[in-house]
């Protein structure tokens, strides 16, 4: 009996010892993973890059960086949605998307980092699914020093009148100034989103779209038509060529041109180029809607993290604590700041992106932002195509503007239908 208590206290021994080395190498895989962050901004791909090195040799931890081309996001995500482990989703139709690949954030970490949920993207069920880890702001960039040198002043530009005067006089003096009114409104495929989808969104404001919807009226096409034409017939580049490939960006840093339609994010390459706060400013894209010149920039965000539902149990918290280490390290918040502008996040610090302070002056004063209605925009790479190609059939001289309003219209209404039956 004694030997037989005794073989059996061995096996138990035995399990239990097993048991427990199990155990270890569970709890190891448990407390190791990689990161794969497929990055959205390409602006922001060479700071990436760098902080994910910095964190490697910090933490041990892999944190493998891709950046999609502009433009082909959507593309590049269903190609590799095995694969990475955190991803971008833009608006409530990219949720209706990728719901069942985002795991639900609600009290993670990452979400306890927050200062304000305003922009964070919710599914029906009220879970947590998408972040939004900037909201930024777009308008139309000023080269102040330019525009002083062509007898003008920011102070006269309050309403599209103001500006098309402005604009129409420095683009008639263009040989003589050595500099045009505006830089290249690229309908190429590293441009055209500047104005398929935010240019799109001052009709849809002024229409007063908020939600995704199955139809629009169009009715405010000509605010969209005022502000195109402006574009385009004041600018060095010939109206037929916009299909071309062009880089507004080098345009504007090396002075061809005072005005140049960007966002808050161009600001860390402007500055890169060695432009100074004292010569740059944003302002409201003006189009002639009523009451306009109460008008501040347009503000959002397209940007919300996601964290993979189906990758493993490791990689997802390896994930959430890089996201943690970016926006709460000292040094990697003021980079991440630096290259993002205004960020949602407590442990941040404050923004020093000139364009940032510029849209806060106006919200102080008083001024309304401008929505980015295009996130509801349905089927949206499939949308703003169409819409691009009557642009550029618009601007070639080869099509009404008939055409472009009908891609807006009755595109809307096809997309919509496809996407939702």
């Amino acid at each position: 009996m004694k030997k037989f208590i005794a073989l059996l206290l061995a096996v138990v021994m035995v399990l239990s010892m097993s048991a427990m080395f199990t155990g270890c190498n569970e709890a190891g895989k448990d407390e190791t993973g990689s990161v794969y962050y497929l990055n959205f901004k390409p602006e922001f791909n060479d700071a990436l890059q760098e902080l994910a090195a910095k964190y490697k040799e910090k933490t041990g931890i892999e944190v493998k960086v891709v950046t999609a081309a502009s433009g082909d996001y959507s593309n590049t995500l269903t190609a590799n949605i095995e694969d990475v482990t955190i991803f971008n989703i833009g608006n409530a139709a990219g949720l209706a998307d990728w719901d069942s690949y985002a795991l639900d954030l609600t009290d993670s970490d990452i979400a306890k980092e927050l200062a304000t949920n305003d922009f964070n993207l919710y599914n029906e069920k009220g879970e947590l699914k998408a972040i939004g880890n900037c909201y930024e702001s777009f308008g139309i960039i000023v080269n102040t020093k330019l525009l002083e040198q062509a007898g003008h002043s920011l102070s006269e530009i309050k309403d599209y009148a103001s500006l098309k005067t402005v604009v129409e006089d420095i683009h008639g003096r263009a040989a003589e100034l050595g500099f045009d009114a505006f830089t290249t409104s690229g309908l190429c495929d590293s441009s055209s989103w500047r104005f398929s989808g935010h240019l799109a969104t001052l009709p849809l404001h002024y229409e007063g779209v908020k939600s995704s919807v199955a139809t629009i009226t169009g009715d405010k096409l000509d605010l969209y038509k005022n502000i195109w034409d402006l574009y385009i017939n004041n600018a060095a580049a010939d109206p037929a060529t916009l299909s071309n490939e062009s880089d507004a960006a080098a345009e504007f840093k090396a002075g061809k041109a005072v005005f140049y339609q960007n966002g808050t994010w161009e600001y860390a390459g402007l500055k890169k180029a060695g432009m100074t706060d004292d010569q740059l400013a944003m302002i409201p894209i003006y189009c002639g809607a009523e009451g306009e010149q109460n008008a501040a920039l347009c503000s959002g965000t397209e940007n919300c993290w996601a964290v993979n539902a189906k990758a493993s149990k490791a990689d997802q918290k390896a994930s959430i604590d890089f996201l943690v280490w970016l926006v709460s390290d000292k040094e990697a918040s003021a980079v991440y700041v630096e290259q993002l502008g205004a960020v949602p996040f407590k442990n941040c610090p404050t923004s020093t992106n000139k364009f940032v302070a510029d849209g806060n002056a106006m919200l102080a004063a008083g001024k309304t932002s401008i929505s980015w209605a295009f996130n509801y925009t349905p089927n949206v790479d499939s949308w703003r195509a169409t819409v691009v190609t009557a642009l550029k059939a618009y601007s070639a001289g080869t099509a009404e503007w008939s055409e472009v309003e009908n891609a807006f219209v009755e595109g809307w209404e096809i997309e919509y239908k496809a996407v939702n039956g």
